[in-house]
């Protein structure tokens, strides 16, 4: 198996790390997106295998202990997430290079396990009032959930400096221009 490179995007949730990474997997045939297990539920669209590897807890967790995850989080109380290792394989073995649209620590965790193979992004939003406005504006969570992603989001701004580039998203336009000069230049070096 070959090696290939490692792109993580990170940032809290609502910040743009998703639009971004679809831009970047439309610019980039040599890409291939890391799909993440979720314990979590599907939302609207989603589907199995393409947005997420939804599994169990009892499965997630019996997988951590055979030690099949290269990072993985309990994101939010009772919900984890995580990148299974075969992920990284199966992309690898098809001579691609992998992107993720990752939380902040789990990003973190890769980019310190492949550290000069990884390039770490943080997709800074242009405020938290406006990243506010963006997951409420979502609909898909209740109060409860928001102010649990809004506590979060707050802590994640803080570990921006922590990454190898802060990407700032204020204007989607350009930020996708500046993630595919980014890409670019390190798929090349």
């Amino acid at each position: 198996m070959k090696q290939g490179k490692l792109i993580i995007f990170s940032a809290p949730s609502g910040a743009g790390k998703t639009t971004i990474v679809k831009h970047l997997l439309g610019k980039f045939p040599s890409l291939s997106f890391s799909i993440s297990a979720t314990t979590r539920e599907l939302r609207g669209q989603e589907q199995h295998g393409k947005d997420y590897y939804f599994i169990s807890k009892e499965d997630f967790l019996h997988r951590v202990a055979l030690h099949e995850f290269v990072e993985f989080e309990e994101v939010y109380n009772g919900t984890f997430y995580g990148t299974l290792r075969s992920e990284i394989e199966r992309i690898w073995n098809a001579g691609r290079h992998v992107i993720f649209d990752i939380d902040v620590e789990g990003g973190l965790r890769l980019k310190r396990k492949y550290e000069q193979d990884a390039l770490a992004i943080f997709v800074q939003p242009p405020s938290l009032e406006v990243l506010k406005e963006r997951l409420s504006g979502r609909g898909t969570d209740s109060a409860e959930k928001l102010a649990e992603r809004f506590a979060k989001a707050e802590k994640e701004l803080g570990y921006a400096d922590k990454f190898d580039v802060t990407l700032k998203n204020y204007d989607l336009e350009t930020a996708c221009a500046e993630a595919e000069k980014l890409v670019g230049d390190f798929l090349v070096s």
